[in-house]
This record gives structure tokens, sequence and C-alpha cells, in this order.
């Protein structure tokens, strides 16, 4: 996905302003928030923006970090 650089913004703005940030993403597509200089969210306008594309390595990446979550006990107790 490429990021639009005017279509970012902090999770303090997003907080604060949500509004804003939704029209933004109806204007730009999606919006990326940032929180500690980090891409954390992104909002995304589904009627221009039906599918989200991604590679298969961030694929990977995704369900890695969903699995790890949920099992984080499971995993911390192997590595003792």
């Amino acid at each position: 996905m490429t990021i639009d650089t005017n279509a970012i913004v902090t999770a303090t703005e997003a907080n604060q302003n949500f509004s804003k940030i939704a029209r933004l993403a109806e204007k730009r597509g999606h919006v990326v928030v940032l929180k500690n200089n980090r891409p954390k969210l992104l909002v995304v306008d589904l009627e221009t923006e039906p599918q989200i594309d991604m590679t298969e390595d961030e694929k990977i990446d995704f369900v890695a970090a969903r699995i790890l979550r949920e099992h984080r006990a499971a995993f911390e107790e192997l590595a003792k």
C-alpha cells in the first residue's frame, strides 16, 4: 500500500477530532494514524477502497502478530 503523506495523522489528533479524520478518509480513501511516530491504525473509506491489498509477507506478519497476541502466555511458558 502506498501511503499518502497528506493522509497521516497522530493518534492524539484522531482521538480529539475523529470527524475530521473521517472526512479526510472519505477524500483520500484512507488515513494512517501514527502512535509514537509509527503507523498504528488505518482508517479506510470502504466505498472507495473496498479491498485492502497486502503482500504475502504482510499477510504472514498480520497473522503471526494475531497468533502471538492470542497465545502469548503459552509462548512465554514455552520460552522458559
